[in-house]
């Protein structure tokens, strides 16, 4: 019993029902509490975001081989296109399914929500674009320049990050959550749309499927050698991912899948592996694309327009690089430009937060198996290397 309390899922939809039951008995006492409540653990939230990107970024960067450049580069490369390729192809199903689900624009039926009597400001260190650039910028100098104690440093740093992200971030996100549904149901715009969110997340669950194939077929195109014979071992850390939505916990598993394999080298995936289940995040970036599409729609009545959903997903693609490791990483991480490139209030991020988290197992699955299709890539990739390095020996 201790462990489901314990759980984040459990304890974000025990804030969503909570939320929804509140809404309906609110006065404008408990109004103005809910209202300053969701204020200011949102400026907390939004706090921590710059933090997180400088922390998780500079250190993947530390972290990259300068002597095994070519094939890190080549691994960091592919992790980023199949990330914003699933991002394009959720952000395309969205444009063409979005619209067919009938969401019911209810914003003139809505009821007034009151100014906020008490509000505390608590600004960002740094802008997001900002955190991004001087996180780009601090990793490679230390790569270049070799500065091991600074590497160090940001290591603790990112540690420090980490602690904060597990002890005050995750524990009041399930009281954000709870405020923000309040308000939505005291509006009553979110109770017509409820079916409307599982739909989406069955739209989803199969999109990532398809993506799987598309990654598999291109591995098996490149490398000329039979995908099935990776996907075919990959059941187990597809299961043990949505049984315990972390990346982390099931390495051991898909190392062991990748490694049964007889068309991959133990020495690439023992690489591959636990790198790309870092920076990997095909899965996750499908799902949040897809999400902030409906919720835009739903909550602000249109979808976002092309251009900005290009901006999104390019950015979007860098910060799951950099995600932290925990669950809903990836759309914790992109909080910011979720409010700077979107423009979404309180109420978009805790409903994209939330409906992220219950589908956030199968996304990480999504992730994990997808590695093994990279690994395959990057096997077929550093064969040619060692051929190109031996003709260029023996000319």
């Amino acid at each position: 019993m201790k462990k489901i309390v314990n759980n984040t899922i459990f304890r974000l939809l025990l804030g969503v029902i909570i939320g929804l039951l509140l809404g309906g008995y609110l006065n404008d006492a408990l109004l103005q509490i809910i209202l300053s409540t969701r204020h200011i653990l949102g400026q907390v939230i939004l706090f921590l975001v710059p933090l997180i990107i400088l922390g998780f970024v500079v250190s993947s960067i530390t972290k990259l081989d300068k002597d095994s450049i070519k094939i890190i580069s080549f691994s960091v490369l592919i992790a980023y296109l199949s990330s914003i390729g699933a991002g394009f192809f959720s952000s395309i199903l969205g444009y063409e399914l979005i619209p067919r689900l009938e969401i019911a624009n209810t914003a003139n039926d809505l009821r007034e929500i009151p100014a906020m009597l008490f509000k505390l400001d608590i600004p960002p260190v740094f802008g997001v674009m900002t955190s991004l650039t001087l996180a780009l910028m601090i990793g490679i100098g230390i790569l270049w320049t070799d500065a091991r104690p600074l590497e160090r440093a940001f290591d603790q740093f990112k540690a420090i990050v980490l602690l904060l992200v597990n002890r005050i971030l995750i524990p009041i996100l399930p009281f954000y959550i709870m405020s923000n549904f309040a308000l939505l149901s005291y509006e009553g715009s979110i109770q017509s749309q409820l079916p409307v969110f599982l739909t989406v997340i069955l739209i989803v669950l199969v999109a990532h499927f398809v993506w799987l194939a598309v990654l598999y077929a291109i591995a098996g195109i490149y490398s000329r050698k039979n995908p099935w014979e990776i996907l075919k071992h990959y059941g187990p850390a597809y299961l043990t991912a949505v049984g315990t939505m972390s990346s982390a916990a099931t390495l051991g598993v898909a190392l062991h899948a990748a490694n049964q394999s007889k068309v991959l080298h133990p020495s690439i995936t023992n690489f591959t592996i636990p790198f790309f289940s870092n920076i990997h995040l095909c899965g996750s970036v499908l799902t949040e694309v897809f999400f902030v599409m409906t919720v835009s729609l739903v909550l602000y009545g249109t979808l976002p327009d092309f251009g900005t959903m290009i901006l999104f997903i390019l950015l979007l693609g860098i910060f799951a690089i950099g995600a932290p490791g925990v669950p809903g990483g990836t759309v914790m991480a992109s909080l910011g430009i979720i409010t700077s490139v979107l423009g979404f209030d309180d109420a978009g991020i805790a409903l994209t937060l939330t409906i992220f988290a219950l589908q956030d197992s199968f996304g990480t699955a999504c992730n994990i198996t997808g590695d093994g299709a990279l690994s395959l890539l990057v096997t077929k990739f550093s064969e040619g290397n060692e051929q190109t390095g031996e003709e260029g020996e023996m000319g």
